[in-house]
C-alpha cells in the first residue's frame, strides 16, 4: 500500500511540475539595420585599425575597403591600377559628391592647412617625398591612419610610421568656398597626375 501511495504522490508531483513549467516558443531573432551597421563598424575597425564611432562616415570606410589592394599605376584611375591623386579624386567624388582637381599640388590649393594633431576623418594628408614639392596625398581615417595609393597599391598606413612621419608636409581640409565652386571650374577634371 505504501508503494502505491508513493507512486501516486510521485505521479501527481510530476504532473504538477509539468503544469507549472510553461513551454514558451522560441522568439525569432530580429536583426536590425543598427545591428548590421555595428557589425560592419567592428569589422572595418579591426581591418583599418581605426575606432569607428556613431559619427563615422561608413561610406568612406566602405569605399576604402573596396579599393584596398588595387595595384599602383602612375596615371591610372581604375581598379586595374591607380595613383594617389586619382584615388583621392575618386574617393571625394564617390563619398562626398565633390569633384576635386586631379593633381596633389592642385588639390592642396583647395584646402585650408590643418596640423597633424587637428586632423579629422576625411581630411587630406600631403607629403613631400624626395621632393621640395608636394608629391603624395592620402585621406585621413583617424588614429593617425590614412588611406592612399602607395607604390605597393591602395593601402592604409600610419602617420607614425618613420617613413611617412619623415615626409609628412601638412594636413588639409577642403575649403567651403571650393565646395560650392568646384563644379563650375572648367579644369576641375583635368590636370597632370602627381608622383608617389
Amino acid at each position: 500500500m505504501k508503494k502505491i501511495l508513493i507512486v501516486i504522490v510521485l505521479f501527481f508531483s510530476v504532473l504538477a511540475a509539468q503544469a507549472q513549467t510553461k513551454i514558451i516558443p522560441a522568439q525569432p531573432v530580429v536583426k536590425t539595420q543598427d545591428d548590421d551597421e555595428s557589425l560592419a563598424k567592428d569589422y572595418l575597425s579591426q581591418i583599418m585599425g581605426v575606432a569607428l564611432s556613431a559619427t563615422s562616415n561608413m561610406k568612406l570606410f566602405h569605399f576604402v575597403y573596396d579599393w584596398i589592394g588595387t595595384p599602383y599605376r602612375f596615371g591610372g584611375s581604375s581598379k586595374r591600377g591607380i595613383d594617389c591623386s586619382a584615388f583621392t579624386k575618386e574617393l571625394y567624388s564617390e563619398v562626398f559628391n565633390l569633384d576635386i582637381k586631379r593633381n596633389s599640388r592642385d588639390i592642396f590649393s583647395m584646402v585650408s592647412p590643418v596640423g597633424k594633431d587637428e586632423l579629422k576623418e576625411g581630411d587630406l594628408v600631403f607629403f613631400k617625398i624626395h621632393s621640395r614639392r608636394i608629391s603624395h596625398i592620402g585621406i585621413y581615417l583617424g588614429n593617425n591612419r590614412f588611406a592612399h595609393a602607395s607604390s605597393k597599391g591602395v593601402a592604409i598606413s600610419s602617420l607614425d610610421d618613420a617613413y611617412y612621419s619623415r615626409y609628412f608636409y601638412k594636413g588639409g581640409r577642403l575649403l567651403s568656398s571650393f565646395k560650392s565652386q568646384i563644379d563650375d571650374s572648367p579644369d576641375a577634371g583635368t590636370g597632370s597626375t602627381s608622383t608617389n
